[in-house]
């Protein structure tokens, strides 16, 4: 058998590159029909849910020498400039000196057609997405121990207070600079389950409550803590937690039951897709 030529290859690589561009033209002929709909039904352009389980599906199916890192990048960049093309879709950025890098995550999570603003304060970036200056906004990841936190500024149940929709990045870093710190966004969105969610709930208490105590009672209702951080000049704590949990949860009525009084209130602020696990990307 004669192997084929180096001439024959690249022909062939030069038709696969055409059925690819192809399928990139069909593809946004489908969105065109699917932000149609979404206009005539009022529903947003941006879903992080719907964004995540095609990444963990594609990551499912992969196989071959192909990196699966560069799979991720690839279908962030197509799917970024076909959430682009049914409407309008900008991003306010947080940067403040020495990090840098969430400008990056932003633009390798959000492609780069992407219009992307810079805000040096966090009210900033909160007041452009809540006014629809911006669809979305990238904020650090909260960390205990910080003195001026920004999640108390969306601790509200107001339907125009906007709610953290992802964690950045969903993927590999790529070429997030500096800090190794991720990023949240937030934006007016509805959260979707997509099976493997974190959620972030505000809670303010009465007194003196420790930490201990309310990590228990989180866990005995239902809902495992994976981050904790104090507020105390507020008297109000950020707790991550495992699952979707929307408004009325019954875990957060249990939660109540199980510290009583100590707590005056619980407001769910949102939540996330967990991002790729290392696993998943090997």
């Amino acid at each position: 058998m004669i192997s084929p030529s180096l001439d024959d290859l690249r022909r062939r690589i030069d038709e696969i590159d055409d059925r690819l561009h192809d399928l990139l033209m069909e593809r946004a002929e489908m969105v065109d029909a699917i932000g149609a709909a979404k206009r005539a039904d009022g529903a947003p352009i941006l879903r992080p849910g719907r964004e995540a389980a095609i990444l963990r599906r594609l990551m499912a199916r992969h196989h071959g020498r192909f990196p699966k890192a560069a799979v991720v990048r690839i279908w962030r960049e197509v799917v970024a400039a076909h959430t682009a093309l049914q409407g309008p879709f900008a991003v306010a950025v947080h940067i403040a000196p020495g990090e840098l890098g969430f400008w990056d995550l932003a633009r390798d999570h959000w492609g780069s057609q992407c219009s992307m603003t810079p805000f040096t304060s966090v009210a900033q970036v909160i007041r452009a997405v809540t006014e629809g200056q911006a669809t979305v906004g990238v904020l650090p990841m909260p960390q205990d121990g910080e003195s001026d936190p920004w999640w108390p500024q969306i601790a509200s149940e107001d339907a125009a207070t906007p709610r953290i929709v992802a964690r950045l990045p969903f993927g590999p870093r790529g070429n997030a600079r500096a800090e190794s710190r991720d990023a949240l966004a937030i934006a007016k969105l509805p959260i979707e389950e997509t099976g493997a969610d974190r959620s972030f709930l505000i809670i303010e208490t009465r007194g003196d409550v420790s930490r201990t105590r309310l990590i228990s009672a989180l866990g005995q209702a239902g809902l495992p803590c994976t981050l904790f951080a104090g507020h105390a000049p507020r008297s109000q704590a950020l707790a991550e937690v495992e699952g979707l949990v929307t408004k009325n949860d019954p875990r957060v009525s249990r939660l109540l039951e199980l510290v009583g009084d100590a707590i005056a209130w619980v407001v769910p602020i949102g939540g996330y897709a967990a991002p790729l696990a290392a696993a998943e990307l090997a």
